[in-house]
């Protein structure tokens, strides 16, 4: 068994044995197969996100740790720094700052408070960063309290 396969058995452990309140879920999609997972997270609390559940799929290269894994929202998010229609995620530690010291589980975690904190100077989504820029928070809100309303909160029946 491969250092990859060995490093991803004990975070699935790691995973069961203390769940988060943040991930409603995280393991792989098949039990054969350990480099394709799924996450859901909960929107973040006191934030328009709140009350969503977002999958995310989970794409592991061979190389994990030293090589990030690919993580993409499957849930339509509105987002600046999401892709709409992609799910494609502009977070650093996905990219250029990635470390073996990041897990799955943390790295879900930072893509939760990414939902909480967006850096519209970073856009994916050019019409959510536009709002935040010009200070329409309580427009850019409204707009994500819709889309998480839409799309997130649907979610919650599959879960169950």
């Amino acid at each position: 068994m491969s250092a990859s396969l060995r490093r991803l058995l004990k975070e699935l452990q790691n995973t069961q044995r203390e769940p988060s309140g943040e991930i409603a879920s995280l393991a792989p999609v098949d039990d054969n197969n350990l480099l394709k997972w799924r996450a859901v997270l909960r929107g973040p609390r006191d934030s328009p996100y709140e009350g969503g559940w977002f999958e995310l799929r989970i794409d592991i290269p061979e190389q994990y740790p030293i090589q990030p894994p690919t993580l993409v929202f499957v849930t339509p998010v509105c987002h600046p720094n999401v892709h709409f229609e992609t799910g494609e995620i502009c977070l650093d530690i996905l990219r250029t700052q990635w470390s073996p010291a990041w897990t799955l589980a943390s790295t879900c975690l930072a893509v939760q408070v990414l939902l909480a904190n967006p850096e519209p100077s970073s856009p994916l989504n050019c019409d959510a960063a536009n709002l935040l820029r010009c200070g329409d928070v309580v427009g850019y809100n409204s707009l994500v309290r819709l889309y998480t309303r839409l799309y997130a909160q649907s979610l919650t029946t599959d879960l169950h």
